[in-house]
């Protein structure tokens, strides 16, 4: 966890005047890009740390609450977010950087945002970038009205940021084979075709082809030893490395697109920007991915590899983005990678598309359930769940590596696993035609239920309820639009099959109620939700009209 930066002159004991020493003890060089001048005394300041890079990390969100005192003097802090409230009136400000996480930045900064008491009463909050070389702009989002509208504001700006695309406007429900381990060992044309038919009776949006579906070898191949694969250098390797495999796709990509298509499916693709040289090879990327656009169609592309140690790696990075989303005019969408490397991250190219979060596993015992929906429902206050790419797995896999646990992924019906990753992107990270029809079955009629909902669900701001997943607790997720809204609620495995949860951030009130799925009831009143959940580790999803 990130430390505040403080100050290296030494308390004596001598009294001083906190105002007073404010301009000797800062000594920050970083230039101040806006200065917030706030008069009121009682200020609350909340420090968000998020974290990436989640092959080595699993809690994303840490948050530091200070009640401002003048002896806090030159408060330093880094980060990308933050937030100021007034607690004598509820009005805030959402302080947030359009930039990476402060360890993926090309440039460090010793801090981002420095909060001075004001001789008299009230603080100045400085926002910080390095002298002579920016590291992104600021942005200062007001609010009013508590949690509920921090979230409404902070989500609606993020997509602003994003463009007008039926494919950037509301989520789709993506397949990929790559969770089930078996990497490119069985990528070829029968079991595409045998991807397409199990997607479609499962009602997936996207069929995407991992890696492997192109000519070259990369690092991750089952083959990359024998073939020597390589991470980066695509081009020098192989100038017809990102053609398709002469082998596994006999009549290249077109049948494949054509075949899903004809199911009412896209195909999506897996691709990784060439990091050699700064991405010196940006424009033949940019080129690549808009010639699978103009020719076949082709909209969503999971982005890899990334590695963007040095500013002038960002800035090609961020060329090869606009020119491919310019010369398809916003069409295409970027699911980017942020499990690892030197990566944009959650603020770092709010435009491309969605964030592909996390890579977890029954085969390395690092799957579970509530952990995904613990990351999406803290990540959800402060992320729009739009921008993320959550995963669920075939539970039926790999039993052996969770033995007698009581949260094994096993001990959730299959229904339940897509409901925790339905107020994002879903993610099957799963081969669809290894799976047992039970599961595709009992998946496939919560899937359809959500699609006829899926619009309605995604127009309201989508706030996070009941206590932080563990498990055990009873958790949630509300879409809130004026009139009317949904709700899922998940059943923790030691609550009772009814149980209350704090509604006050939301605001329901008197609601009608309707259960979409799959059995059970929600009411609310007052402050107060009540729900009932026959079975531990299920759930119920409805949706409300206010009265």
């Amino acid at each position: 966890m990130a430390i505040p930066a403080r100050t290296t002159q030494a308390t004596t004991g001598v009294e001083t005047d906190p105002a007073a020493l404010s301009a000797v003890e800062s000594g920050v060089e970083e230039a101040v890009v806006e200065s917030l001048s706030l008069p009121s005394q009682h200020l609350k300041l909340i420090q968000v740390m998020l974290a990436d890079t989640t092959d080595r990390h699993n809690e994303l969100v840490h948050e530091r609450e200070w009640l401002l005192h003048p002896s806090d003097r030159n408060l330093s802090l880094s980060g990308n977010l933050f937030v100021i409230e007034d607690l004598a009136n509820g009005c805030g400000k959402v302080l947030v950087r359009e930039s990476p996480l402060p360890h993926a930045r090309p440039v460090s900064q010793s801090s981002d945002l420095r909060v001075t008491a004001r001789k008299g009463s009230g603080f100045d909050v400085s926002l910080l970038d390095t002298a002579g070389l920016s590291s992104g702009p600021w942005a200062v989002l007001d609010y009013q009205g508590g949690r509920v509208e921090r979230t409404r504001v902070l989500h609606a700006w993020q997509q602003q940021r994003r463009p007008g695309t039926p494919g950037h406007a509301c989520p789709r429900f993506l397949s990929n084979t790559w969770g089930d381990r078996s990497r490119d060992g069985r990528i070829q044309d029968a079991f595409i075709e045998a991807e397409i038919e199990a997607a479609q009776r499962l009602g997936v949006d996207v069929v995407q082809l991992d890696d492997g579906w192109q000519q070259g070898t990369t690092s991750n191949s089952a083959y990359a030893k024998e073939k020597g694969g390589v991470w980066e250098g695509f081009w020098a390797a192989d100038p017809e490395f990102w053609e398709p495999h002469p082998d596994r796709l006999r009549n290249g990509l077109e049948p494949v697109v054509t075949r899903a298509k004809a199911k009412g499916m896209d195909v999506g693709l897996w691709f990784a920007p060439d990091s050699w040289s700064d991405y010196g090879n940006w424009r033949k990327d940019a080129e690549r991915i808009l010639e699978l656009f103009n020719t076949l169609g082709i909209v969503h592309f999971k982005i890899d590899g990334v590695k963007a140690p040095t500013a002038l790696a960002a800035e090609n990075l961020q060329r090869f983005f606009t020119m491919v989303l310019d010369g398809s005019r916003g069409e295409v969408v970027f699911d980017l990678d942020i499990t690892a490397g030197i990566r944009p991250g959650y603020f770092g190219a709010l435009g491309v598309g969605p964030l592909f979060l996390e890579n977890r596993y029954t085969d390395w015992h690092n799957y579970w359930p509530h952990q995904t929906l613990r990351n999406l429902w803290k990540l959800s206050h402060w992320v729009d769940p739009r921008r993320l790419r959550m995963e669920f797995l075939n539970n039926t896999r790999n039993l052996e590596n969770y033995a007698d646990d009581p949260l094994a992924p096993v001990n959730y019906a299959a229904d339940t696993l897509f409901a925790m990753v339905m107020f994002s992107n879903p993610l099957g990270w799963f081969e669809v035609s290894n799976l047992p029809s039970a599961y595709l079955e009992s998946v496939a009629s919560l899937v359809q239920i959500w699609k006829a909902h899926r619009q309605d669900l995604f127009s309201g701001t989508i706030f996070p309820i009941g206590a932080a997943p563990d498990g055990f607790s009873c958790t949630g997720f509300v879409s809130l639009s004026e009139e009317c809204g949904y709700a899922v609620v998940f059943r923790g495995l030691s609550s009772e099959p009814r149980f209350s949860l704090d509604a006050s951030d939301a605001k329901l009130g008197e609601c009608d109620w309707e259960v979409l799925a799959p059995g059970g009831g929600i009411t609310s009143s007052g402050q107060q939700m009540s729900v009932h959940i026959p079975e531990p580790l299920g759930y119920v999803f409805g949706r409300f009209t206010r009265c």
